[in-house]
């Protein structure tokens, strides 16, 4: 019976386990949609019980498909969607409340608010991060303004608070364990990265009660063991991380300048920077990458809100019946349609960070049909990700290295062209449909002492190259182009 790793990845949008060998072989996968609910207007939330349903349903049929038995899994890694806030009661275990999702924008108001003194505080100088309401902290914030029962319970310590990685991690230990680590707490606005600790200042400032905080441990970390009778043998929880940060890792982008852009909902670009923070000056954010258990390593990261839901949104709209489709459309439009897409449907995010901003489409014609606006989709999908790798280039005074990408988004036969054309860096696509799930099992075998820092490199699998086409003109005037369809846009607010 083969040793193998079991990764859990949590996602907006589905639930997804994993079996790889020892080697970095996967031998199953399962995947458990997961529904998402926008009861008003920036509202975006899901039911904690699904979350949980959904990865131990996948993580049960990955095994069975497996044809291992359960104790097989020498480890198990989770993977997670990042800054989503999930508040539960300590003594049953249950949330008391929907979880409030990362696009959720209902926390605009506070950070208004506190604009003043976060400013005094200097958040950029110690989370890495700026003022949003992507960020949790104001989402708990929030929960608890608006549910005096909720804050009475909260300061009486009898009830717990974190994102998805301690939600799962506390169900999954049968409420034996409330712990994060180091790549999900830098995306709280609570986490001070010089002094690797939540931060006294910033729980006083978001008015939360330290009794509600988990506990930060390693990436790398024996947290604990799942409890009797949820995946047939009672296994050790060994590797969590954010699963943009489990992306990274899984694209094997270990040296510093090596660049990942994860194509999900929204797009994900991450910039290892080694083992020292890098402050950003062009609009990036800094945060944790990993942390095995001999300090942190750090990354850039430009996050970008509509990648995979801009293409819904057109298929909605009767497009094209599905993103595949819109693919098919867009390889018969050639470029210089004259069409932009700006996707600020929910703001524009990094490097840009105009929350109160909104979409536009500029150029259209009689002539602009289906075709042209799923090119311009893809274009503008393509655009965000060189604004991001500018800002990185810039921050790091250095060049990338070949850009890594992964996702759904990514299976697109036109995107990475369009990435290597825009960016004007060579790109390597994942093998793998998420790499997310690669670098959870990755994790978990370091932290099981399975997996060692030369082992890494070779638990990653090859990719499918594409080049820059385009010369240097061809690549300015598109830029130029999109940069001045943002300019006019900026006058679009909600």
């Amino acid at each position: 019976m083969p040793d193998c790793l079991l990764a859990i990845d949590q996602g907006t949008h589905a639930s997804r386990a994993v079996i790889f060998d020892l080697k970095g072989r996967p031998l199953a996968s399962r995947v458990v949609p997961l529904k998402t609910l926008c009861p008003a207007p920036g509202w975006v939330e899901q039911d904690p019980e699904d979350i949980f349903e959904t990865s131990v349903q996948a993580a049960r049929e990955a095994i069975g498909r497996a044809g291992v038995a359960a104790a097989a899994v020498r480890a198990v890694g989770i993977a997670n969607q990042r800054e989503t806030l999930i508040l539960w009661d300590r003594q049953s275990g249950r949330a008391v409340a929907p979880a409030i999702v990362w696009q959720d924008r209902r926390g605009e108001t506070i950070c208004q608010e506190l604009a003043p003194e976060a400013l005094a505080l200097d958040l950029p100088a110690r989370t890495g991060l700026r003022l949003d309401p992507y960020f949790t902290a104001s989402k708990l914030t929030w929960l608890l303004r608006g549910r005096p029962d909720l804050a009475d319970a909260a300061n009486q310590g009898r009830l717990a608070a974190g994102t998805v990685d301690s939600w799962l991690l506390h169900r999954l230990t049968g409420g034996e364990v409330h712990a994060t680590e180091p790549s999900n707490a830098s995306r709280t606005l609570l986490y001070d990265l010089r002094r690797q600790q939540q931060s006294p200042e910033l729980l006083d400032l978001f008015s939360l009660p330290r009794a509600l905080m988990p506990q930060v441990r390693p990436s790398a970390y024996r947290f604990g063991v799942t409890a009797e009778g949820i995946l047939g043998a009672r296994l050790p929880i060994t590797g969590i991380l954010g699963d943009q940060q489990a992306a990274l890792l899984g694209q094997g982008c270990l040296n510093r300048g090596d660049v990942k852009d994860t194509f999900g909902t929204g797009s994900f670009l991450l910039a290892f920077t080694g083992d020292e923070p890098c402050p950003s000056t062009h609009g990036l954010l800094t945060t944790v990458a990993w942390d095995f258990g001999n300090g942190p390593r750090y990354a850039l990261e430009g996050s970008v809100f509509m990648a995979g839901a801009l293409l819904d949104w057109l298929v909605e709209l009767g497009l094209g019946a599905s993103p595949s489709a819109l693919d098919r459309l867009a390889l018969a439009v050639a470029p210089g349609h004259g069409v932009v897409i700006i996707p600020a449907h929910q703001g524009l995010g990094a490097p840009w960070w105009e929350s109160g901003m909104r979409g536009a489409i500029w150029g259209l014609t009689r002539s602009s049909d289906q075709g042209v606006l799923a090119r311009a989709a893809l274009e503008a999908i393509a655009q965000q990700a060189a604004d991001v790798t500018e800002s990185m280039r810039a921050d790091l005074g250095a060049p990338l290295g070949a850009l890594r990408i992964d996702g759904g988004v990514a299976k697109s036969a036109l995107l990475p062209r369009l990435l290597a054309d825009l960016t004007g860096l060579p790109v390597l696509r994942s093998m793998d449909a998420e790499a997310t799930a690669r670098g959870a099992a990755m994790v978990a075998g370091v932290g099981a002492g399975l997996l060692g820092p030369q082992d890494l490199p070779g638990f990653v699998g090859p990719g499918e190259s594409f080049t820059p086409a385009w010369t240097a003109d061809e690549r300015d005037a598109e830029r130029r182009r999109w940069r001045e369809a943002i300019a006019s846009a900026k006058g679009l607010k909600a």
